[in-house]
């Protein structure tokens, strides 16, 4: 953002100065009102504003329409001049019918002038924080807050908190202005924070693109399904980023940014739109059905990003828009999607500089702002000169306004002038366009862009550049070491940091995790180059190997105490794990195929995935030589079996248990043997089956005879639940006292949260109430500490009817509608098959009139599942 310079000219070095904008509140609602007589106020407004602004020292800089931006040398004479123009526009005698109010920011920070342009990007973030305010209040960053002193004593500063701005950068702590004669209450800023989201934050800070976001913002406005296209390296995703932080206030009910460049399946990308949703697929509900059944009664954005290699999935998009009216699509593609009613905005290129050698020029155009910046992250004192503003316009011509070709190039100030990357870039890219005639001319030049940032990498650089390209999503350093580390022939950590310096690879903070990533377009340069050497066959073994491991270690955790973290561990490495089993698959190796299978069933199973993991285990045991690994085949169908259950295909269910069964029995492996007879009790059991306490018996015997404890705990926990079925609750009780003890001992969570939901409604139905509740309690924290949404829905049930039970209908009611909405939202279907099995005495649908039961039930169904959970403890 630049603005004329009132009193300098030429370049000069950065002033750190408080930047002040203003504008009137509602000013078209109220020139439409006023028409004619809307002068004369305008008039008056400025009037204040200057004598304010130049009364304490301040330089109007610009006045565009009704807003103003001003700099000024002091914070303190800057708030002052905001408080006093506020205090006249109070007091001004206005027309009878008009209430003028004016929204304020200030912020301090740096900028340059070039040619009597004043640039910087904290102008632009003055302008954002303004941008947040309401008429009549100013606000003030902590910048600014804390170089502020010699202000007047009536005046303070109150701590609004940490809010994110349009500009996807780090929250910004945002204070303000109070004094006597302005107002001081006011609504919640309309920062980000405002509307749900997961827009990610930023590292780096968005230049230019004016034009572009307003033309898209206004599409946005008038279509439900806007695709911005353009080769790879055009900036799209970022646009995206910035034109759904821009229209987010008209999105109440959340904008969501779902990430594909990870997902090469177009089946799974509904399964990646309800996870960014929160949403967990179960039973015989499809993810999109999932998505269409939370989304229909919403206004929401969906970002849907890197959309190309999914075009087929374009279909779902269609289904979701026609069910879902409210919800509006922004879709990043390399192609439109071809759907009716599709706006389709092509992304240009950043516009070139009119006059090369014109230094004024170049630095006003986006592209050289561009460049500036990510210099300047590498060499801080980079500014356009008139020395090198010929040499940057060339850069940015050769690289014909990509945005992330600029980028690259800008990385290498680090090591050369800009003289000397226009030549090298030139002589690049003279020879790239001798080759590659079938790709568009920009795609050849950002190709180029790449491959002379790869040209100069060291030999081992180069070696890693490649080997990086089998991951997808990112990696942590322990799975990048044991795949990339072999043969490298220089030290990880160096070589690394050098792919980093050159912006080849991009390092990821969160999550107590430092991960590494690859944008799309530069991953696919390196698979190119991956397997032009040869070890592509190796670096994939070596990949699908590395993860395995991982998957294997984190199995028997996920229904442990340390759950969450594997789980969360094992989500941000899904689209690699996706990978490693697919390459295993296609490269021959069914083992390592089936051995994925049998560790990730669980996390597909907690997290929400069971569609995929369903579908992926039906490609690996339909695997032609899949009968020349029986171990790894029994595990593979137990796991089947196991999400078959868990979405209700009981008899699917069942086939597959009693499959791994057969295959355990054959390799004599007593304790698996065991597992499958109490897998296969659950199976038949869950239906009122008569076969179930025969298998249960079973594995009890086989269980006690192998003197594995925990296996004679579970089965008694399964008995609990055969018992339940035939509510012979003495029973339940029995069997729970036997194993709640054992799973205690053991630290088993998964394990001991269900027995302890098992032997609360033993006690509820038994009458004691007290105990009961003691249970739920207890069962409902672990299952929160896990993460565990198919338990939900019934703790949350055993919580209803224990009110129900205890004199407190309505909320009972409140938490039946609570159920009900966990139920939609994570398909889980086990409650309806149970509930004829709970002794409600007095239902309490029975107590009110229908229109008071839905309402009561709404209500409820209008809480979110941490609200629920609150609700549900605090009686």
């Amino acid at each position: 953002m630049g603005a004329r310079h009132n009193g300098a000219s030429g370049s000069t070095g950065p002033h750190i100065l408080t930047f002040l904008f203003t504008d009137i509140e509602g000013s078209t609602r109220l020139l439409e009102r006023l028409g004619a007589g809307y002068q004369e106020v305008l008039a008056a407004h400025h009037r204040i504003l200057n004598e304010a602004i130049q009364g304490h020292g301040g330089s109007v800089q610009r006045t565009e329409g009704d807003s103003f931006f001003a700099t000024f040398t002091s914070p303190a004479q800057a708030l002052t001049a905001a408080i006093e123009a506020q205090r006249q526009l109070a007091s001004h005698p206005w027309p009878s019918d008009v209430e003028l109010r004016v929204r304020m920011g200030l912020h301090t920070g740096e900028a340059v002038v070039i040619s009597d342009e004043l640039v910087g990007l904290d102008i632009h973030r003055a302008a954002r924080i303004m941008g947040v305010a309401w008429g009549g209040q100013v606000l003030v960053s902590s910048v600014t807050k804390d170089l502020l002193s010699g202000v007047d004593e009536d005046i303070s500063l109150r701590d609004l908190g940490r809010h994110r701005l349009k500009d996807l950068a780090e929250a910004e702590r945002i204070f303000q202005a109070t004094a006597p004669g302005l107002a001081s209450d006011f609504p919640a800023l309309r920062s980000l924070d405002a509307t749900p989201n997961n827009l990610p934050v930023q590292v780096t800070s968005f230049v230019g693109r004016q034009r572009e976001i307003a033309e898209a913002v206004d599409l946005l406005a008038r279509t439900r399904a806007l695709t911005l296209t353009g080769p790879g390296g055009t900036g799209k995703t970022r646009l995206s980023l910035q034109v759904a932080a821009e229209a987010a206030e008209a999105y109440p009910d959340g904008v969501f940014f779902v990430p594909l460049a990870g997902v090469s399946d177009p089946v799974l990308v509904m399964s990646a739109v309800a996870g960014v949703l929160g949403l967990t697929p179960a039973g015989d509900r499809t993810p999109l059905d999932m998505v269409i059944d939370h989304l229909q009664s919403r206004r929401a954005l969906l970002v849907l990003d890197n959309f190309e290699q999914v075009a087929d999935a374009a279909i779902d998009i269609s289904k979701l828009l026609s069910a879902a009216r409210d919800v509006t699509v922004l879709v990043t593609s390399r192609v439109a999607l071809r759907l009716s009613g599709e706006q389709e905005y092509p992304v240009p290129p950043l516009p070139l500089p009119l006059r090369s050698t014109d230094t004024a020029a170049v630095a006003a155009s986006d592209a050289a702002a561009l460049f500036v910046a990510r210099a300047a992250a590498v060499q801080p004192s980079f500014r356009i000169t008139a020395d090198n503003a010929a040499a940057v316009a060339e850069i940015i011509r050769r690289l014909d306004g990509l945005p992330l070709a600029i980028e690259l190039a800008a990385a290498r100030i680090r090591l050369l002038p800009p003289h000397a990357i226009a030549a090298r870039l030139g002589d690049a890219l003279d020879l790239l366009s001798a080759g590659a005639r079938d790709l568009p001319d920009r795609q050849r030049t950002l190709r180029g862009a790449i491959a002379w940032s790869y040209d100069l990498l060291r030999d081992p650089a180069r070696r890693l550049f490649a080997r990086c390209s089998a991951f997808r999503g990112g990696v942590g350093f322990e799975q990048l070491s044991e795949v990339c580390e072999p043969g490298l022939d220089a030290d990880l950590f160096e070589t690394l940091s050098e792919l980093v310096e050159h912006s080849l690879v991009r390092r990821l903070e969160g999550s107590g995790e430092t991960r590494f990533a690859m944008l799309e377009t530069i991953r696919e340069y390196a698979a190119e180059q991956l397997a032009a050497s040869g070890e592509r066959d190796d670096i994939r073994r070596r990949h699908a190997a590395a993860f395995l491991a991982l998957a294997e270690q984190a199995s028997p955790l996920l229904t442990e105490a340390e759950a969450p973290q594997w789980l969360d561990r094992l989500g941000r490495d899904h689209d690699n794990l996706r990978a490693a089993l697919h390459r295993a698959a296609e490269d021959g190796d069914t083992a390592t195929a089936l051995r994925l299978v049998a560790c990730l069933w669980r996390f597909w199973q907690i997290r929400g995935h069971l569609h995929e993991g369903r579908r992926e285990a039906d490609r690996v045991l339909a695997l032609s030589d899949a009968l020349e690994h029986p171990a790894e085949l029994a595990a593979a169908h137990e796991a089947a079996g196991g999400m078959m259950y868990w979405q209700g295909d009981l008899d699917a269910s069942r086939r597959c248990y009693s499959r791994a069964l057969e295959l355990y029995r054959e390799q004599a492996d007593e304790s698996a043997v065991a597992r499958g007879l109490y897998n296969l009790a659950f199976a038949h059991s869950i239906g009122g089956g008569p076969e179930a306490m025969g298998f249960f018996e079973q594995a009890l015997d086989t269980y006690e005879r192998l003197g594995d404890e925990l296996g004679v705990a579970r089965v008694h926990w399964g008995l609990m639940s055969n018992a339940w079925t035939s509510r012979d609750y003495e029973t339940m009780r029995e069997h729970g006292n036997r194993c709640i003890p054992v799973f205690r001992a053991a630290g088993g969570t998964f394990d001991l949260a269900w027995a302890l939901h098992m032997q609360g409604t033993a006690e509820f139905a038994l009458g004691d109430y007290d105990a009961a509740r003691a249970l739920f309690v207890e069962a409902l924290e672990m299952f929160t500490q896990l993460g565990d949404a198919s338990a939900y829905h019934l703790v949350l049930a055993d919580f209803a009817f224990l009110a129900e039970a205890t004199g407190d209908p309505e909320r009972a009611l409140r938490l039946l509608g609570a159920v009900a909405r966990l139920s939609d939202e994570t398909g889980a279907g086990l409650l309806e098959p149970q509930l004829d099995r709970y002794p409600r005495r007095t239902p309490a649908e029975g107590l009110y009139d229908a229109e008071r039961v839905e309402a009561l039930k709404a209500e409820g169904y209008a809480m979110t599942r941490d609200d629920a959970i609150a609700y549900a403890l605090q009686a």
